[in-house]
């Protein structure tokens, strides 16, 4: 019976013993789950950050705003994204930011539902024009711009202004009837432009 104390003596050392060994076990375990924790963080808030594309723009901007994308443009990290309202007697400027949330700037009603007759009435939306100019053109759309002036005998189409991966800018113009590929400058518009189009 006089082992007990020392049984009792020895368990009690043990544990005092392997207590700091446990504590730090459970501060690194604690301490990983709170890396693990913040990388996670980190990683959403770099998703969160990535640059918007001129396609995701548009697409944000008509969820947004529905109706019909007149123009968009890249100003730094946002996109200015002209919408016009589904019955053609409104237009709404959406800014689209680089991670893709949308707010209207402005809007202005009350006008003239025939001057975006055309827009509505095309065969080949802003989403299809840059399809088609990216497939002419690869690299990334900059801006894309709605023209129905019919200037030179060129039918409505969509300019759209891609950036190659060399840093090259050139005009890709679309018809807004079959999709091909048109002469972008025909309204003198991007007359700066005229030696990128070869």
């Amino acid at each position: 019976m006089k082992r007990t104390p020392y049984v009792r003596a020895a368990v009690s050392v043990v544990l005092l013993a392997a207590g700091p060994v446990a504590a730090a076990t459970s501060a690194s375990a604690s301490a990983s789950a709170h890396a693990a924790r913040t990388a996670t963080a980190v990683t959403a808030d770099t998703a969160a950050r990535a640059d918007t594309d001129a396609q995701g723009a548009a697409a944000a901007a008509l969820k947004k705003y529905p109706g019909y994308v007149e123009s968009l443009d890249q100003d730094g990290a946002v996109w200015h994204v002209n919408v016009v309202g589904k019955n053609g007697k409104s237009n709404s400027e959406v800014i689209v930011s680089s991670s893709g949330a949308a707010s209207r700037a402005n809007q202005d009603t009350g006008q003239d539902a025939g001057e975006y007759k055309t827009l509505i009435a095309a065969k080949v939306g802003a989403a299809k024009a840059m399809k088609a100019a990216l497939a002419a053109q690869p690299g990334k759309v900059r801006s894309l711009d709605w023209d129905n002036e019919n200037d030179n005998g060129v039918a409505d189409h969509w300019s759209v202004q891609i950036k190659s991966a060399n840093g090259a800018t050139r005009d890709v113009g679309i018809d807004a009837t079959t999709g091909k590929v048109v002469p972008a400058d025909s309204g003198g518009d991007n007359g700066d432009d005229g030696g990128d189009n070869g």
